[in-house]
């Protein structure tokens, strides 16, 4: 049985709801782990779409691919993101409507860091000047306050807590530490005080070296509510590919405790198997 007075967000993914009494509870941070080829990225699609479908506004920051690269294998899975309303926060116009969708990627990560630049140049000449970088966490955050603003959930400019749910993904957090992976804990934590707010569920991509196994940056699985993990079986001994996912923390949840065989269906998308 479900807690009491938990609201519970859908992952888009029948049997992972399931699996966590109805969804993930609201406001929470949901760390996605595992090596390259395990789905991950696919998760992600199919928690921006249950947003779009419920009505939720949807902030998705991708450093690993383009975003058309994401729509086209998300429509594979009949998930249509240009049936909404996309706006690109590196595009030069303003939004004519309000999307339901904001896409940051590499590129506009660039122009929110020059922008970001710009400003620390004006400054006075007693402040420290700094040259803000893309893949920096304050540009990100930046990035993330303007998503925001973008799709009118802020009651004001300087507010920073949406009033209306918002889902945010970031596929994957760990580009922001590649080069210093002994930060990863710091950053992660610098993220979580700046972003983290009741109205906002997260989902948050970080990739396992393909060597040891093992978060590349230390410090996000302890920072998150949850964790969804996800591996493929040695595909040197197995001689295929076989995928699993498993919960292995979900606060406020009395969740599923063992992994599930995980497969990825064209026309579907991922289904996981008792």
């Amino acid at each position: 049985m479900s807690h009491v007075g938990i609201i519970r967000i859908s992952t888009g993914i029948r049997e992972l709801d399931e699996a966590l009494e109805g969804g993930i509870p609201k406001g929470s941070w949901v760390a996605i782990t595992g090596e390259p080829g395990t789905g991950k990225s696919i998760m992600c699609m199919h928690y921006a779409w249950a947003g779009l479908l419920a009505g939720d506004p949807v902030v998705y920051v991708t450093t690993e691919a383009e975003f058309r690269d994401i729509v086209r294998q998300a429509k594979m899975f009949s998930m249509d993101f240009e049936s909404y309303k996309v706006l690109d926060i590196s595009s030069k116009q303003e939004a004519v409507e309000t999307p339901d969708i904001v896409v940051i990627d590499i590129f506009g990560l660039l122009k929110i860091a020059r922008q970001m630049s710009e400003q620390s140049q004006m400054q006075q000449e007693s402040v420290k000047k700094k040259r803000y970088a893309a893949l920096d966490i304050q540009t990100l955050i930046m990035a993330i306050h303007e998503a925001y603003r973008v799709l009118g959930v802020l009651r004001d400019e300087k507010a920073k807590s949406p009033y209306k749910h918002v889902r945010l993904i970031i596929d994957s957090l760990s580009a922001f530490w590649a080069d210093k992976p002994a930060m990863a804990r710091k950053y992660s934590y610098d993220l979580k005080i700046a972003t983290h707010r009741e109205n906002v569920t997260a989902y948050l991509v970080s990739q396992y070296a393909m060597t040891t196994r093992s978060t590349f940056g230390f410090g996000l699985e302890h920072i998150a509510d949850g964790v969804f993990h996800l591996w493929i079986d040695d595909v040197e001994s197995t001689h295929e590919v076989k995928r699993y996912m498993i919960i292995k923390k979900m606060r406020m949840t009395n969740h599923r405790k063992t992994a599930f065989k995980l497969d990825i269906v064209p026309g579907k998308g991922i289904t996981l198997i008792s």
